[in-house]
């Protein structure tokens, strides 16, 4: 293989006459020296790379293990300190197992695996018979030479920590939330249930919500549910209060608001990310993750982005004290459309 260079005159190609008939052609310099690494002639220092890379398959087992035994040993009890405890033992085990099974990898690839410099010049895709019996061989050949045929320790560490990796995310996945069906078909919200402020749950009095103003709100008996992390996600609402007469208010929905007070459900129905952005001079709501844009004033029915139904309006209306409180549940399924029910 030659390589082309032409002569330099201080001009272009293009300036050059002659230059596309004239090359000066100089021999290839092919491949350095090849340089063997310390593991290629030491034997010992193969076999302490062979101990570092199992010991850091080893770690990376342990991270997994360890991922799961935090799963189940710090439980969420609804405090901040809990979940700040349970998401950085979480994060540093998932982190540990796909760390050090990485640099596993790396280490092995760097120090014992053959690191020869080779080339192959191209051709048909598709060879001859003879050519992909000799590829069947080379593949071969390759498993032979990586050495973990005659590093039977490497190899089974390598397959214990890529069978424990995948356990953490089979672990998560039971963390997904209710199972479909009458688990959300139905939130907190009934009648006579006080809207709260979240996350205090302290009781909201309809003279304090004034017009242009935005509460993030839960049921008041949210926290005694033993699931009210899961009952939050389906129920949560923002409360906002707007002059009665930029609404177009829908016949069915007459009474559903008091005095310009609003309530919709806060579960963007795209993929259920939250919606938690007012704006106050266009009365839209806009859900920050794919800009689902949902207009106050048409009850919440979309005007752009990918979502396809307009927000759930929770019904509302105040008690003898004068706090707000919900008419029903919602009479529509809030959440994303996947959550639907018949």
């Amino acid at each position: 293989m030659s390589d082309i260079q032409l002569p330099n005159s201080g001009k272009s190609p293009a300036d050059e006459p002659d230059a596309g008939r004239t090359p000066v052609r100089f021999r290839n310099p092919g491949l350095p020296a090849h340089r063997h690494r310390q593991a290629d002639v030491d034997p010992r220092a193969a076999k302490r790379a062979e101990r570092q890379v199992l010991a850091m398959l080893g770690l990376s087992a342990v991270g997994s293990i360890f991922f799961i035994v935090a799963y189940f040993a710090f439980p969420l009890d609804g405090t901040f300190a809990t979940l700040q405890v349970s998401n950085i033992s979480l994060g540093l085990g998932l982190g540990a197992g796909i760390f050090f099974i990485g640099t596993a990898a790396v280490h092995l690839a760097k120090t014992l695996m053959p690191d020869t410099e080779m080339f192959d010049e191209r051709h048909p895709q598709r060879g001859t018979e003879a050519e992909r019996t000799d590829a069947a061989a080379i593949m071969v050949q390759g498993g032979q030479e990586s050495g973990l045929g005659r590093r039977p320790f490497i190899l089974g560490g390598l397959v214990g920590a890529a069978a424990l990796a995948p356990l953490p995310a089979v672990v998560l996945l039971r963390d997904l939330g209710p199972a479909p069906g009458d688990a959300l078909a139905h939130t907190l919200w009934d009648e006579g249930v006080r809207l709260a402020l979240d996350p205090s749950a302290e009781p909201i009095l309809a003279s304090d919500v004034t017009i242009g103003s935005v509460f993030h709100v839960i049921p008041e008996n949210l926290y005694e549910s033993d699931h009210f992390l899961d009952e939050k996600a389906k129920a949560a609402v923002l409360l906002m209060r707007v002059d009665p007469d930029v609404v177009d208010v829908r016949e069915d929905r007459a009474g559903w608001d008091v005095d310009g007070i609003y309530a919709y459900s806060k579960i963007c129905t795209h993929v259920g990310c939250p919606v938690a952005l007012y704006e106050q001079q266009t009365h839209h709501l806009l859900c920050p993750c794919h800009q689902s844009t949902f207009d106050l004033t048409q009850h919440c029915k979309v005007i752009f982005g990918p979502a396809k139904r307009a927000l759930p309006q929770l019904p509302i209306s105040v008690d003898d004290e004068g706090y707000l409180v919900a008419q029903s549940d919602f009479l529509e399924p809030p959440g994303p459309s996947y959550w639907e029910r018949g």
